[in-house]
């Protein structure tokens, strides 16, 4: 067997398992946590096309999962738009808003493009917290929206059961994976990773890095705003402060630093690790400690930085290697990564 053929099979498992994991999995709550374990895995995939292959560290992800959720849900309510077609806007709408905001933060570095992008998140949620309505557009202030129940069906995107919604983001997951994996192989993942640790020598040998870095934003921006519409008719109910905090933001990179910046495989590794902590504390201990899962999740990034500064991914994807080269008895070590 050779190594392709290994890893391919592989692949083909990990996705009939994922696939056939309901068939095992029937409790409504364990489909739910595997549920949000998919999203936020679909979202830190989506964060790591310009957080992880751009070489920036954008704090403000949230903001693009609520307008997500806002726009699908408006349309719907006020307008009786389908929630795909509301989905399929506010991606396009998010695209819009990141590209607006990239264009002034990419010029900056570091903590300055950090905190840019801090204050650009947070001001849209607080506009969204203090005002009923922005224009015709009904979006309740602090209240946050409610949907109603309709008839179960996949055109009002609302179903009997979990196992549909289990379906539909395991779906997205594996498209942004899969367009992660595209993007990482392409003339625009080169440039994009030339253009995030060195831009000023890739501006030289003729990268134009700004517009290889708005691509990124944008593509982005699309895929987490659509995160949002699904979260929205996930829970049927959402509120600025839930959705567009800085909570949100600040767990979608915890994940993907942890798991492994800039890899395929780091965010969904990192999900696998941090969301059934962040479970298992919001179960037990959220009563007497809220907030707890974020200290947690800091003291493993201060424990991951100082040991495995390029996340799990790198360890993990070693330790596989020297396992592959022994099963296909291959002497030349695999210079790629996860």
């Amino acid at each position: 067997m050779s190594r392709k053929q290994l890893d391919t099979s592989l692949l083909t498992l990990a996705a009939l398992v994922a696939f056939g994991l309901p068939l095992v999995v029937t409790s409504p709550t364990y489909l739910q946590i595997l549920i949000l374990l998919f999203f936020y895995a679909y979202l830190t995939t989506a964060w790591n096309l310009v957080g992880g292959f751009a070489g920036v560290l954008p704090l403000g992800h949230s903001v693009f999962v609520g307008i997500g959720a806002y726009t699908s849900t408006i349309l719907t309510l006020q307008y009786g738009v389908s929630p795909w077609i509301g989905m399929l806007l506010g991606g396009v709408l998010a695209a819009v808003v990141g590209v607006v905001i990239g264009l002034p933060t990419f010029r900056m570095r570091g903590a300055y493009f950090c905190l840019c992008t801090i204050a650009f998140a947070e001001g849209i949620r607080v506009m969204v917290e203090n005002i009923d309505y922005l224009g015709p557009l009904h979006v309740n202030g602090p209240r946050g929206l409610l949907i109603p129940l309709k008839e179960a069906s996949f055109w009002h995107y609302q179903f009997m059961s979990k196992l549909p919604y289990y379906y539909i983001i395991l779906v997205m997951l594996l498209v942004v994976l899969a367009l992660t994996w595209f993007i990482s192989r392409s003339k625009i993942g080169y440039y994009l990773a030339a253009g995030g640790e060195e831009p000023e020598a890739a501006a030289a040998l003729g990268v134009n890095v700004a517009n290889c870095k708005l691509l990124a934003m944008a593509l982005s921006c699309f895929f987490t705003a659509l995160a949002g519409t699904f979260y929205a008719q996930l829970m049927l109910y959402f509120y600025p402060k839930g959705l567009m905090g800085l909570d949100l933001s600040f767990e979608i990179a915890f994940i993907a630093l942890i798991g492994g910046r800039g890899t395929i495989a780091g965010p969904v590794i990192g999900a696998l690790v941090l969301r059934p902590l962040n479970e298992f504390t919001r179960i037990y201990l959220s009563d007497m400690l809220p907030g707890l899962h974020l200290v947690i999740f800091g003291l493993i990034l201060i424990l991951v930085m100082l040991y495995k500064p390029q996340g799990l991914t790198a360890p993990l994807a070693a330790a596989y290697d020297r396992l592959a080269r022994r099963i296909t008895r291959d002497t030349t070590p695999k210079g790629e990564a996860a």
